[in-house]
């Protein structure tokens, strides 16, 4: 048996077994690689290795290359296959146990790569310390490190397919560093939620039957605190009087803006970085816990808004992850959003999928949420989204359906509702695609509802009039009446009609004060006596 080291910084290595003499490794490179042959070993055995750096100081150590992967041969075949629905347990970084000995196994797909090291400030962020192993052909590259601590800060330092070497956040952390900085971090949960009773409610339920009152909120404008509103309240804060207030307005849901974390936070969270980690702006993952367990015990549902649709083009995210188009489309003409300069997921590809399926069961599995809203379905539906003639690529059969998008749809909310018995699957989608609320095995999408969005601009268009013209655009009022029973609808008035100077409905109401008011009622009495 050889034994080989890798330690730059070192200028002596020495091997300690735990049964025997200590010995010492020989420099083979100038690169800092030591080895020691060792010809009664035959094989593995416990050991650990000590170094003296050049800088006078002596360490010691357990060698990660001496445990075996946290990752078995059903995990990469699930993987592969796009089907491990708990995927988020094994990449990433995750304190565990191995051979008696606590520290954190450490994940990451990057299939392209020529090289991935795991840095972080337990090894002062030096790639040449901790290179990780691929596993087979899977293109996930793993490494359990010893003795890592909870709160540690890591990225992959990845030597991509085009030569470059990039820092790059986890995929899968499940927390984040505040924003600006994009480290992630080692962390698990603690919390013990005590919201059984909801659960199992939720469970028997059947929402298209049941009163659906949905109140959206973004977390960071809702309430703030301070004489001139400079400070923001944290998920813990904003529980109790959140819960007090919908209760008082007779709201059923809280739909949360998307608080998956996000480096632009003009962006509202749309623009998402990381689809495991909860936004570190208003606390830890345990706070969003809480939050959401003390809306159930005060019986609000919570729905949160999610987006598989597009994501953004920073460095350190998820876009040119190992060199390569790897979670996008290597073709503009289908990896990248004209209108908001995103790249669009690559829904073909199978590990891609698996990342996105397992980020909306994790969301429901670790969090307790009560459902997705999914933004932007219209885009992922069609190949022509937003673009003109020669800037888009047909499929297959020649037409601008995007069949694997629709195929991930369908996928998604049949492994949702099963796993998850009574979760809203909402899609917010603005077209007339046949069957977004009907059941897959009848054809359609697989969601639970739809919103409304032309009955929202129609409404919105004739209350928006002075009562005096409403006469010759009675059409707009009536005309949702055609299809309100095509879908299972929600009717929304939403953010979007809100923002970029367009006003509130308050503003969007004619006639003096007074008056703007009466309109501002009549449209609320309209929209609950409207069926949806």
């Amino acid at each position: 048996m050889v034994l080989r080291v890798l330690r730059p910084d070192a200028a002596a290595v020495e091997l300690l077994p735990a049964d025997g003499p200590p010995q010492a490794l020989e420099r083979v490179h100038a690169s800092g690689l030591f080895a020691v042959l060792l010809p009664a070993r035959s094989a593995r055995f416990a050991y650990t290795l000590s170094a003296t750096l050049h800088d006078g100081r002596r360490i010691a150590w357990r060698d990660p290359y001496a445990f075996p992967p946290a990752l078995g041969d059903l995990d990469l075949y699930l993987f592969g296959e796009g089907r491990h629905e708990r995927i988020y347990d094994k990449l990433g970084a995750h304190l565990v146990e191995l051979d008696g000995v606590a520290g954190v196994s450490f994940a990451v797909w990057a299939p392209n790569a020529r090289g991935v090291s795991v840095v972080g400030d337990f090894n002062g962020w030096d790639g040449r310390l901790h290179p990780m192993r691929v596993l087979g052909h899977s293109g996930i590259w793993e490494l359990f490190l010893p003795d890592v601590q909870e709160g540690a800060h890591y990225k992959f330092e990845i030597r991509g397919a085009d030569g470059r070497l990039v820092l790059k956040a986890d995929p899968y952390a499940n927390r984040s560093e505040l924003p600006p900085r994009t480290a992630s971090l080692v962390t698990r949960s603690t919390y013990t939620f005590h919201d059984q009773e909801w659960i199992a409610r939720r469970a028997r339920s059947a929402p298209q039957h049941a009163p659906l009152s949905i109140y959206e909120l973004h977390v960071g404008s809702w309430r703030r605190k301070g004489a001139h509103g400079e400070g923001i309240l944290g998920y813990r804060e904003l529980a109790p009087l959140l819960a007090e207030y919908l209760n008082e307005m007779g709201f059923t849901h809280v739909q949360l803006m998307p608080v998956m974390e996000h480096p632009f936070g003009g962006s509202w969270g749309y623009q998402v970085g990381s689809y495991y980690a909860p936004t570190a702006r208003y606390g830890a993952p345990d706070d969003l816990r809480c939050f959401i367990d003390v809306l159930h015990q005060h019986n609000i549902g919570v729905l949160l808004d999610w987006v598989p649709a597009h994501f953004p083009k920073d460095d350190f995210s998820l876009g040119r992850f190992d060199g390569t188009a790897l979670y996008e489309h290597l073709s503009p003409l289908q990896g990248e959003h004209p209108d908001w300069g995103t790249y669009i997921f690559n829904y073909s590809r199978s590990e891609v999928v698996n990342f996105l399926i397992a980020s909306a069961l994790y969301w429901l599995d670790a969090f307790h949420f009560d459902g997705l809203r999914l933004d932007a379905v219209a885009s992922m539906l069609y190949l022509d989204y937003s673009r003109k003639a020669g800037e888009w690529m047909p499929n297959r059969h020649g037409g601008r359906e995007n069949l694997e998008a629709i195929a991930f749809l369908k996928a998604l909310n049949e492994v949702t509702h099963a796993r998850h018995p009574g979760v809203l699957m909402v899609a917010e989608e603005s077209t007339a695609w046949p069957g977004v609320s009907r059941p897959t095995y009848l054809g359609g999408l697989g969601f639970g509802f739809k919103w409304n969005m032309g009955w929202m601009h129609d409404t919105l268009l004739y209350f928006s009039k002075d009562p005096i013209h409403r006469r010759y655009h009675h059409n707009d009022l009536t005309f949702s009446l055609v299809y309100a029973w095509s879908e299972n609808f929600i009717l929304p008035f939403s953010h979007d009609e809100v923002v970029h100077g367009k006003g509130s409905l308050l503003d969007k109401m004619p006639g003096d004060r007074w008056q703007k008011f009466a309109n501002l009622r009549a449209l609320y009495g309209y929209m609950w006596a409207h069926p949806g």
